[in-house]
């Protein structure tokens, strides 16, 4: 750990990180759009330097469809696709991964600039670079998530997407915290806090893994009702196939997800309520009705997602609420482990 003093140079790096996570955040939302649309498998190459160029004629996208019609998908699920149709999921993948090009752009050309021009002090270089090399990561994840949807099965693998969405969620999460202190150099974490307020950010990171495999198992669809799953609160198949249902099982992914919203949004409002009349901390009580306010429009949306049967714009947001719902957390840790320290 290591403490900020007022710095011109630390605000305009934090500025600079706030639109990178903005860009992040954008990222996250098109990749849940990627996933809702079953674009993810359209462009079944993966070209980092000539994958920028999008197909320019009609003999550039004939060959391009030509070798999707190659691959499971198209042979088991998408066999009736015309080329207009292919054009539209091609699209998504395409932005999605030219996005992620640029962010390693916005990313790196002004991390160079900021290096040379020595604006960048020694104890927070190696959090930039960090951050660099997770963000190499994630492109590396996103194609070996593909190619699992490449082989036999025409889908990716559960256990991969939510490695993607996780790295994806941490990379960003990880920027958050960053930027909370580089823009707080009034404030400092005392040697012996107490750090149970990441604890709380961590549950909500655990609770987007979560959704990663209710995403990937298409597990929202299985029980589109609310309170109840079909006509019970506990369905009869619960861990019909032992432990490993938690993972690859429908019916027990969707009710593990449901268990763990309702847990966390007890917690997370008895934390909200407690902290925040009980501290005479402007910015802890910010932080605290943030993460209620946060929290119940994912419930909302959670609920919302159920009952339209995974519309697509729905379910697009929920994904989005869960980061917005970890900024909130976030920012409260800071302000909480934080408190009382300003000079």
């Amino acid at each position: 750990m290591y403490s900020y003093l007022p710095d011109t140079h630390d605000r305009w790096i934090a500025r600079w990180l706030t639109v990178c996570a903005v860009v992040i955040f954008g990222m996250i939302l098109l990749g849940g759009v990627t996933r809702l649309t079953d674009s993810g498998l359209s462009m079944v190459e993966w070209q980092p330097i000539m994958g920028t160029i999008p197909p320019l004629n009609q003999t550039e996208w004939e060959i391009a469809f030509d070798k999707y019609k190659q691959y499971p998908e198209f042979q088991k699920i998408n066999f009736d696709m015309d080329l207009s149709g292919f054009k539209v999921i091609f699209m998504y993948e395409y932005l999605h991964r030219v996005l992620g090009r640029l962010i390693g752009l916005l990313y790196l050309f002004p991390m160079i600039f900021f290096m040379a021009r020595g604006m960048v002090r020694r104890p927070l270089l190696p959090h930039l670079l960090v951050l660099f090399f997770l963000g190499g990561c994630q492109g590396l994840l996103g194609w070996y998530m593909v190619k699992s949807g490449l082989v036999d099965r025409p889908d990716v693998s559960q256990y991969r997407l939510t490695a993607h969405l996780g790295l994806a969620v941490l990379l960003y999460g990880y920027m958050v915290w960053l930027i909370l202190k580089l823009a707080s150099p009034n404030r400092s974490i005392p040697p012996m806090a107490s750090w149970w307020p990441l604890g709380l950010a961590a549950l909500v990171y655990l609770m987007i893994l979560s959704g990663g495999f209710v995403a990937g198992t298409d597990a929202g669809f299985s029980y589109p009702t609310w309170p109840l799953m079909g006509d019970s609160f506990i369905p009869p198949t619960l861990y019909a196939e032992g432990w490993i249902s938690a993972f690859e099982q429908v019916t027990t992914i969707q009710f593990n997800h449901r268990m763990f919203a309702y847990g966390l949004t007890l917690l997370l409002v008895t934390v909200a309520f407690t902290s925040g009349r009980g501290t005479g901390d402007g910015r802890v009580r910010l932080g605290a009705w943030a993460m209620v306010a946060a929290l119940f429009l994912q419930v909302a949306l959670g609920i919302s997602t159920l009952l339209t049967h995974v519309a697509i714009p729905v379910a697009a947001a929920h994904q989005g609420g869960s980061v917005l719902l970890l900024t909130a957390v976030l920012f409260f840790a800071h302000a909480r482990l934080t408190e009382g320290s300003r000079f």
